[in-house]
């Protein structure tokens, strides 16, 4: 169904239509009575032909402002629907910002229970590093193939260190990339005990 706008607009665009064709009408038939119709005012007609001209000109100009009107009324729905998003966009905002100031108020729980975590992991550290024994100064190459069988010989029939039961290892490896050793200067041998006892006695040994 067509609304008001539409209507009043086709209602204008009719009345100019019939304003213009009326006086066309009129002196058509003034021609077809041929010599018998009175004589034609000139300036009248002329003066008509003015009107209509001024009115079909008020007519395009009424046309030009209905399509102002409806840009108007477009942009205007834009800007509701940009309003409606900004609205959704800082609702969101003030979500997110609770939620922050709600962390940010169980921080110090947390930096307590992060200090506890550190302490732990410093001391689990501490413990893992007690059983490595480094050994300096054995040359490359010196171990072969089974680096864990010759670090328990070298332990037994070099340094004469007596153990029961015999040493054993979770892991023996040098330190460092090869290309940087030399034969002027090893890489150390790093050896983690699996008994920290045995540690401890190879490093009493070496003090002794």
């Amino acid at each position: 169904m067509p609304n008001d706008k539409t209507a009043s607009k086709h209602s204008r665009q009719l009345l100019f239509s019939e304003a213009i064709a009326q006086p066309k009408a009129m002196t058509a038939q003034t021609a077809s009575q041929g010599h018998t119709s009175p004589p034609v005012d000139q300036p009248a007609l002329n003066a008509t032909d003015r009107i209509l001209q001024e009115i079909a000109s008020v007519g395009r100009r009424l046309e030009a402002m209905d399509l102002k009107i409806t840009d108007l009324t477009l942009a205007s729905s834009s800007i509701r629907a940009d309003i409606a998003g900004f609205r959704e966009t800082a609702n969101n905002l003030d979500q997110c910002l609770s939620a922050v100031e709600d962390h940010i108020a169980t921080t110090p729980d947390q930096e307590e229970e992060l200090k506890s975590l550190r302490a732990k992991l410093t001391e689990l550290k501490d413990r893992s590093r007690r059983d490595n024994v480094l050994f300096f100064g054995i040359p490359e190459q010196k171990e072969g193939s089974d680096i864990k069988t010759f670090l328990s010989s070298l332990l037994t029939n070099h340094f004469g260190i007596e153990f029961s039961p015999p040493p054993e290892f979770q892991r023996v490896h040098r330190i460092g990339p090869s290309h940087k050793a030399s034969a002027n200067k090893p890489r150390p041998i790093i050896a983690c005990f699996l008994c920290h006892e045995q540690a401890r006695q190879v490093i009493s040994t070496a003090k002794a």
